[in-house]
């Protein structure tokens, strides 16, 4: 896309063929996934933090073939291997919607075995965000968590490894989405809207020591937070607090080359702890489709686009 706007600006392109340089690997790309930040980038919000020039190309979570090994990469990635990665696409190379991307190989890992690509190029930004999330809460097994905006990506990931990380977790969900929010782990399951922080406090009276703000409600969740919480935001708030609450505003880039944790991340998928949801794949040509699908709401799981 040559400008920022709605859907309709996303455009299929013939750009020239990416190079790998040291310590660089090149995808043969099968599948992106399309998270909201795709649409932020899209319409112009990652703009004051972007390197980028026009075109500008979407897209953070990839999976596909390496196809291109850069020198100094070792004998961790080889050429053939299928392999999901993250793409720092407010960079001067742009995003995962393209046939063929240079990454860092630090940002790469194996794929999950015996999962397909469309599945896997749904896990790494969502699953890294809500990991960094819990991580900054800084709990111990037995503590409670709470995650709001659970039946979404971010929030379901956040539920499934706070299960894994033996937490309690009191969660929001629809009604028509409780049965769902429950088979992520979730011990409590509370009604999502404006009470949500009222219902927590019923649950645990002295607020909960952390919480994952996943629906982006920022001041309205924190009556939820115990004296001296945590809460950990995905979309950049800063707070204030209270009551000597700590807010973290999570940037997922912070940690795009974190190998050790996109690795721990893809094993816990082999293992059967966290679980990849898609709504739909589409053809990558028609990414202003999925776009549009995606802002329109009530999803439950990941857009994909095609590019095999």
């Amino acid at each position: 896309m040559y400008e920022y706007g709605g859907p309709e600006v996303l455009q299929v392109l013939d750009l020239p063929e990416p190079q790998v340089g040291p310590g660089e690997v090149r995808i043969r790309v099968h599948a992106a996934a399309v998270n909201p930040t795709d649409v932020m980038l899209r319409t112009g919000g990652h703009a004051v933090r972007s390197t980028a020039r026009p075109p500008f190309v979407p897209g953070m979570d990839v999976a596909g073939v390496v196809d291109q090994v850069g020198p100094g990469v070792g004998d961790r990635l080889v050429v053939g291997q299928p392999v999901i990665g993250m793409v720092l696409f407010v960079g001067p190379r742009g995003g995962a919607y393209a046939d063929k991307v240079v990454l860092p190989a630090a940002s790469v890992v194996p794929a999950p075995a015996g999962v397909g690509l469309a599945a896997a190029s749904t896990l790494l930004m969502n699953a890294l965000t809500a990991r960094m999330a819990l991580d900054v809460a800084g709990l111990r097994p037995g503590d409670t968590v709470a995650v709001t905006g659970a039946a979404g990506a971010v929030g379901a990931y956040a539920i499934e490894l706070a299960t894994a990380d033996g937490l309690t977790v009191v969660a929001d969900a629809a009604e028509r989405d409780v049965d769902l929010v429950r088979s992520f782990g979730a011990d409590h399951v509370v009604e999502r809207g404006a009470g949500v922080a009222e219902q927590i406090r019923e649950i645990v009276p002295a607020g909960v020591p952390a919480l994952v703000d996943g629906s982006d409600q920022r001041a309205a969740v924190l009556p939820a937070v115990a004296d001296g919480g945590v809460v950990a935001e995905m979309r950049g708030w800063e707070g204030p607090g209270e009551r000597g609450i700590t807010v973290h505003p999570l940037m997922v880039a912070d940690r795009i080359e974190d190998t050790e944790a996109l690795d721990t991340l893809r094993r816990q998928v082999e293992e059967g702890a966290l679980s990849l949801r898609v709504a739909e794949v589409l053809p990558a040509e028609e990414a202003a489709k999925a776009h549009a699908m995606l802002e329109a709401g009530g999803l439950r799981g990941r857009l994909v686009l095609d590019f095999t």
